[in-house]
């Protein structure tokens, strides 16, 4: 590829599911992506921290204006926490900041405290994390060694299984709601076996309906781009209704859509269901965006693609 063509960025829209290796930032993995697909616009659909590895989607294009369905998603990890040590960030990346004899507890022990974090509970948020207090990041205080009181936040464990337990250490897989902090979560379960623990390795699975199991790593589509440039790297985008997989869908005729990117809304015969849509072209079956039914109806766009 020459460097004219390198500089051309391209309008083009999809997801990529990468593999984000350890120790980059997901902003630095989605610039690489940008850069590797031409594209003239990326965002990815909620971070990974350089420690964290695993499913990172990505979004091009017109699938930027969809991220928060992800975003709000829930959330599948692996997870090692390894014992008699905490770390001020909770993870590996932190400076060590307690240590104590690991307290012996057994393989019945630890599975009854996971059992206890099924379902809703408390958790009060990280300091290193990117929640905002007054315009900045937590983990900004954080760095500058304040401490900023936080509210505990209400998520939801679907599912916490025991994989393995070591003399130090012990690994899950944990299924989630949005904003749980797995750094957090393992600190929590180590406090109630009385032990201090800390995060080694943490890979994401799956967001939403995005499954790890299609993830490609950042060598892999530069390989793939090398054998075949641009044509077959395009292969691996997904499309974007991915995202909103299992929602009901909604076919609009061209006149209807006329209204839609208009931001009128419009009268639907035969609606069968209300609340958001899937908006899909009657005539080809192309994705349109995503509208909400009303009471009375009618229906609202509230994302839609600029070309359908």
């Amino acid at each position: 590829m020459s460097e004219k063509q390198k500089n051309k960025y391209r309008d083009i829209s999809g997801i990529v599911l990468l593999d984000k290796p350890t120790g980059i930032t997901s902003s630095k993995a989605v610039q690489e992506i940008k850069r590797l697909f031409n594209a003239s616009k990326a965002g990815h659909t909620g971070s990974l921290d350089p420690l964290a590895s695993g499913l990172l989607p990505i979004c091009l294009g017109e699938a930027t204006k969809f991220t928060r369905y992800l975003l709000e998603a829930d959330k599948t990890y692996e997870v090692v926490a390894t014992l008699g040590k905490q770390t001020a960030t909770g993870d590996a990346e932190g400076d060590f900041i307690k240590e104590q004899e690991i307290v012996p507890f057994s393989r019945k022990d630890l599975e009854k405290v996971l059992d206890s974090f099924l379902g809703q509970s408390k958790q009060i948020p990280s300091m290193y994390s990117a929640i905002k207090h007054k315009g900045k990041p937590l983990y900004e205080y954080a760095r500058a060694g304040i401490e900023i009181e936080r509210d505990p936040r209400d998520i939801y464990i679907y599912e916490i299984d025991l994989l393995d337990l070591g003399e130090n250490k012990f690994k899950l897989h944990v299924k989630c709601s949005k904003g749980t902090y797995i750094r957090s979560l393992v600190e929590d379960i180590a406090k109630k076996l009385d032990n201090i623990a800390y995060v080694t390795y943490l890979h994401r699975l799956e967001v939403g309906p995005l499954k790890g199991s299609e993830m490609k790593s950042l060598d892999s589509f530069k390989d793939e781009f090398d054998e075949g440039g641009l044509e077959l790297i395009d292969r691996s985008l997904k499309p974007i209704p991915l995202m909103m997989k299992g929602w009901p869908e909604l076919k609009i005729s061209m006149s209807e859509a006329f209204y839609l990117f208009r931001g009128q809304t419009v009268n639907i015969s035969e609606i069968t269901h209300y609340g958001w849509v899937v908006l899909l072209a009657e005539e080809t079956g192309n994705f349109i965006g995503v509208g909400e039914v009303l009471s009375d109806g009618r229906v609202a766009p509230r994302r839609l693609v600029r070309t359908a």
